[in-house]
């Protein structure tokens, strides 16, 4: 479906600016959902950007379509029980021509094993995507439940789907 070809590779340190930025259109979509405003310098809280490039339980991949990113993830709990999709993000002019899942189920497939992915309910597009990914992966055996957000208790809780990759 992409009129492009995706490559999906792991982030080199060269590649942080690169990230930095996605990740600040990837806060704004979410601000939509999750709320917050960027701090006083036009900026998000990039905690988990940084331990994606420097926590040893965490990776991070780079989506390119020629030599334009297109979007990002960030796996994080790599030595523990399921692999956590921490932030995954594909720019607007990518989305809705399979970019999404082609690199979705890329990323997954490096890493076998049961998944955690969460995300909000508000955010409809999140809901059928990762519905629909989690199916095309496991066939019915995903499951989906909601848990409280920690340390924000006035926050909708976030929906989590699970699922074992071959």
């Amino acid at each position: 479906m992409t009129t492009f070809q995706v490559n999906v590779r792991p982030v080199s340190a060269a590649d942080l600016p690169v990230v930095e930025r996605l990740w600040l259109m990837f806060r704004h979509d979410m601000a939509e959902f999750q709320g917050g405003l960027p701090g006083p310098g036009a900026t998000y809280r990039s905690d988990r950007l940084r331990s994606a490039f420097e926590d040893d339980d965490w990776t991070a991949y780079l989506f390119t379509g020629g030599d334009r990113p297109v979007g990002f993830s960030f796996v994080r709990a790599l030595s523990g029980p399921a692999r956590v999709l921490n932030s995954f993000f594909v720019v607007r002019g990518a989305r809705r021509a399979g970019v999404g899942t082609e690199v979705a189920r890329e990323v997954i497939s490096r890493h076998p094993g049961p998944w955690e992915i969460a995300f909000q309910d508000s955010n409809t597009g999140a809901v059928a995507f990762w519905r629909r990914v989690a199916t095309g992966i496991a066939g019915d055996a995903w499951t989906e439940e909601r848990r409280p957000v920690p340390d924000r208790p006035g926050v909708p809780p976030d929906v989590w789907i699970s699922f074992t990759a071959a």
